[in-house]
């Protein structure tokens, strides 16, 4: 494979953005990303991508995601002929002569696979044409421009745009897709000879089709599997319709790799998500990210995930995780929230309304609910009491806590970091710790109490409180 040539110097108005079209994302990555990575699966020796509107946005956002992909400047979008002319240019620029076959695709058909690519460049070069067009037989083709073959040979001998078509041109339910192989030197003389004399005054990447056939050159076609493939993204809805489209696929193939998905309809993953087989994910649960799901993992129901690995067996529900990482057998939730580094080690848990920022929570350790664990390091097989919070911000830096292994802590304890409770060690309930805490040690840190016997009374005579006071304090009467 020479080349791929990727069409994405359009302005998408439709849109009705400040984000260029191409970088409207689905499914964790950006329209133009996705097509990208369907070409990469060709192995094209070159792969340019032709910007145009607010280019120096695209071209950022291609130099993060494939540094090696080429991009040539559309200044003025004078047609799709001339957008491929400009990418041309610039590998001609480069020193590049091309030789072999040249694909073109469009950025905005996130939907496109490398497979249908594959099969397109294959049955270029085994029908030895000069132009492939890929194509699609679709329900509705109305507004498409219908492509008609010779009879006997199953060439291409016209593509017919729909306001231009006759009766039985419009009954035609193939349609071109916009999306071709080229031989590269065919290629290359044609776009020379293509005219601008059209309503529009641009040189159209069709009329290459015209010029080779007239030239005696075969056009054929390849026919997509799946018709959705080769839909463009214009506006928004257009957008969520692709999305949905996606996620059906990336969820049919999860299932059939042994993932269960208790209703598709209501799961949302991206593509850079990945399971082992028999994980398990409820209703309601987006996997976003590089977000990884062990065998016989137990995710949702409502959960967020995002780049967050699950390890074999935990289980995780109703929870907003970050740049987590929740150990085998560990046990998250309902209503947690594991911020970016919380490391659960294996069978550790992180109960009802937790949240965690920075911490590491050792195998078998329990922060079972209502606790903030912020910049702290938790040992083995320690319980955080309920209520407890991980004081770890003074105003201007953050400080660490470290709480050994085989502690019991009590409710309601503040730990004003940097402080460490050594290993084994007890803490009472109520207490804020602010000094280290030796191994073995119980760590008492509060006031005594102090009972002021008949205060409501003399405070708040008359109230509800009193009253009841005062009818648990009188002598029961004598039965005698």
């Amino acid at each position: 494979m020479a080349a791929v040539v990727v069409l994405a110097a359009g302005e998408g108005t439709r849109m009705k953005s400040t984000t260029p079209k191409v970088l409207h994302a689905i499914c964790g990555r950006s329209l133009i990303g996705h097509v990208v990575a369907a070409s990469r699966e060709l192995d094209p020796e070159h792969l340019v991508v032709v910007v145009g509107h607010a280019r120096d946005q695209v071209q950022g956002h291609l130099a993060e995601i494939d540094p090696q992909v080429r991009t040539a400047v559309q200044h003025e979008q004078n047609g799709t002929g001339h957008a491929v002319r400009m990418g041309l240019d610039e590998l001609r620029a480069g020193g590049i002569a091309l030789a072999g076959t040249v694909v073109v695709v469009c950025g905005d058909t996130p939907l496109l696979t490398g497979q249908t690519l594959r099969t397109l460049a294959s049955t270029h070069a085994a029908d030895g044409n000069a132009v492939t067009v890929l194509t699609a037989e679709v329900p509705d083709a109305t507004g498409y421009g219908r492509i008609v073959r010779d009879q006997a040979s199953g060439a291409v001998t016209a593509i017919v745009e729909h306001k231009d078509a006759s009766d039985s041109e419009r009954a035609i339910r193939e349609i071109n897709s916009g999306v071709f192989a080229f031989d590269a030197q065919l290629l290359t003389d044609a776009l020379g000879k293509v005219r601008t004399d059209n309503s529009q005054g641009e040189e159209y990447l069709t009329d290459v089709l015209g010029i080779l056939r007239e030239a005696g050159h075969r056009v054929g076609a390849a026919v997509a599997a799946d018709h959705h493939e080769i839909v463009g993204i214009n506006n928004r809805v257009q957008l969520a319709e692709a999305r949905k489209l996606l996620n059906e696929r990336l969820l049919r193939d999860a299932m059939l790799s042994g993932v269960t998905v208790v209703d598709p309809a209501t799961t949302w993953v991206d593509v850079t998500v990945t399971f082992e087989p028999d994980a398990l994910v409820h209703p309601g649960t987006q996997l976003i990210g590089a977000t990884h799901l062990a065998a016989h993992a137990e995710v949702g129901p409502h959960t967020r995930l995002t780049d967050t690995t699950v390890g074999a067996g935990a289980t995780v529900a109703n929870t907003v995780a970050v740049g987590a990482r929740i150990g085998e057998g560990a046990n998250v939730g309902p209503y947690a929230y594991l911020r970016p580094g919380t490391d659960l080690g294996p069978r550790s848990k992180a109960g009802a309304y937790v949240e965690m920022k920075n911490a590491q929570v050792g195998e078998g350790s329990k922060v079972p609910h209502l606790s903030y664990v912020g910049d702290a390091t938790i040992g083995e097989h320690t319980n955080i009491g309920a209520a407890s919070v991980f004081v770890n911000y003074d105003g201007e830096k953050k400080h660490h806590t470290t709480v050994g292994s085989h502690c019991r802590t009590g409710s309601d304890n503040m730990f004003v970091a940097p402080v460490t409770i050594g290993d084994g060690s007890y803490t009472a309930a109520g207490s804020v710790i602010t000094k280290n805490v030796p191994p073995g040690s119980l760590a008492v840190a509060r006031g005594q109490q102090r009972n002021i016997e008949g205060w409501v009374a003399r405070k708040r005579p008359g109230s509800a409180a009193a009253q009841a006071a005062q009818a648990a304090t009188q002598e029961p009467e004598s039965d005698q």
